[in-house]
């Protein structure tokens, strides 16, 4: 009885184990055979679960594994006394000074830490996408960069740099009208203004001389430049081409900052400015919330972090600059300056005597492949310039020290002057100019509200400024009035009559 109750025991706890597993023995008896009966799918159930349980355990010993890490780096290399803390804790504590501005873009229930990982991690990945799009070449025809052998007449300048220019128009013994201008981002001295005839320069007996920015073209880079120096390099170069007479200046987009300087630097040079949507600096602490506000939402995510790190980590433009500009095949207008433009922009960028122009132009300003003058000019454009717009407003200054001068200058002007540059300024603004927004426009109509405002309506960023024949003669006739053609041609008809008026007299009998 002992036997059976021990098979019977045994057998009773082998079935629990195996849950009917469809193993059949035959009554009392010890088992001589069985069959083994198990369905495919209860199988391949049992060994789908075996393996998300070893999955699973898996990943708890990694998590405890890591938590175990996190605390011996808790415990011996992010405390106080350790190494790592005293040699890198305060410079981390000055990054992240700089960079809090930054959580006032996340809501207030988010935690920054964890929200900054999740963003740096996907702007990697987004970034990683980018570089290896296989459809990117595809998108537009693929246009190689040409070097070009030098062209430009060049000036040494009185700190040993050599500066190149370009000359167009009349001779400068001849020219009525003087105009200099300097480039914009991504330009050079062949762009001055884009298409204009040489037939339209001769009937206004202008002289056009375009230049170099320093590092730009066939200039040699400034080792320390800013907006001063930048004025004093135009004051040198009209010296050095002859320019006697008082010039123009022109200019257009982010070629402004340096008519700006000129303005403020050397006004005595100047006669008056033509500014074509004209930039100042977005960050300038006197735009109302208003008018940033305005000028802000029109930019693109891409040119807004442009100028972010222009203003806080220049350093960082080198990656992204080097990887546009100094490529060995030419991109789209709109990605290599982060614009999207308007519906005339368009138009105007896709004419193939545009694409032309632009790819010699961006192949000149490139040349040296040097990014260095690129970063520098971004940072000009964002930080602190060395003086506001609002000085160059005309207004009356009186000698007010002391209570004699004070009491004086309330009954009589004769110790007031004139401050602010005192020329003429006139300002083109297209109203569809999303690179240059037109919240800028009004920034200088209100802070220099003698400048004569030029609004054009349905105009772009390029539209006005690039070949339109039309455009250049109505820029030229408000500027200059009626073309009266160089002055050697006026003199050379004086003579001519006076020549006639000779001969008339000698004819006549005595």
């Amino acid at each position: 009885m002992a036997e059976v109750r021990g098979r019977d025991t045994w057998t009773e706890e082998l079935a629990s184990l195996i849950e009917d597993s469809g193993v059949r023995y035959g009554g009392d008896s010890p088992p001589t055979s069985f069959e083994v009966h198990a369905p495919q799918s209860e199988s391949g159930e049992s060994l789908k679960e075996q393996a998300l349980g070893f999955v699973m355990a898996w990943c708890e010993i990694l998590m405890e594994l890591g938590r175990g890490f996190r605390d011996i780096l808790r415990q011996n290399l992010i405390n106080e006394d350790s190494y790592v803390v005293r040699k890198f804790g305060g410079p981390c504590s000055k990054v992240s000074k700089r960079l809090r501005f930054l959580n006032d873009f996340l809501p207030e229930d988010r935690d920054p830490f964890h929200a900054w990982s999740v963003v740096f991690f996907v702007f990697i990945l987004a970034l990683a996408a980018i570089s290896v799009d296989p459809n990117r070449e595809a998108v537009a025809p693929v246009v190689k960069v040409r070097q070009h052998p030098p062209s430009a007449s060049r000036v040494l300048l009185p700190d040993g740099r050599y500066m190149a220019y370009h000359e167009q128009g009349v001779l400068a013994d001849t020219a009525r009208f003087s105009l200099v201008a300097p480039h914009s981002f991504l330009s050079s001295r062949l762009a001055g203004l884009p298409g204009v005839k040489a037939s339209l320069l001769e009937e206004y007996g202008i002289r056009l001389v375009t230049y170099d920015l320093p590092g730009f073209g066939e200039s040699d880079p400034h080792p320390n430049r800013n907006l001063n120096s930048s004025a004093m390099d135009v004051l040198h170069l009209v010296n050095a081409v002859n320019v006697t007479d008082k010039f123009w200046i022109l200019c257009h987009s982010s070629g402004c900052i340096h008519a700006w300087a000129s303005l403020r630097y050397i006004p005595e040079k100047i006669a008056g400015a033509a500014m074509l949507a004209p930039m100042i600096n977005p960050y300038d602490p006197h735009m109302t919330k208003e008018e940033m506000k305005r000028t802000w939402e029109k930019w693109l995510p891409r040119r807004k972090m442009m100028y972010s790190l222009a203003r806080r980590f220049p350093k960082l433009l080198s990656f992204f600059y080097r990887k546009s500009f100094l490529p060995e095949q030419h991109d789209e207008i709109d990605k290599l300056l982060s614009v999207s433009p308007g519906k005339k922009d368009k138009l105007v960028t896709e004419e193939p005597e545009f694409e032309e122009f632009w790819q010699r132009d961006v192949e000149e300003s490139v040349r040296q492949g040097n990014i260095r003058p690129f970063i520098e000019e971004a940072v000009l454009q964002v930080s602190n310039w060395g003086f506001d717009i609002k000085e160059l407003h005309v207004q009356k200054k009186c000698q007010t020290r002391g209570i004699l001068l004070w009491l004086k200058s309330m009954y009589s002007q004769a110790g007031c002057e004139l401050a602010g540059f005192l020329g003429l300024k006139h300002i083109w603004q297209g109203l569809d100019d999303r690179v240059v927004p037109p919240s800028m426009m009004e920034y200088i109509e209100r802070v220099l509200p003698e400048a004569v405002i030029h609004k054009l309506p349905n105009e772009g960023h390029f539209s006005y400024f690039y070949l339109c024949d039309q455009c250049h003669r109505q820029i030229f006739t408000t500027l200059f009035g009626t073309p009266q053609g160089p002055v050697e041609r006026q003199e050379e008809t004086a003579t001519a009559f006076e020549e006639e008026d000779k001969e008339e007299v000698l004819q006549v009998p005595v």
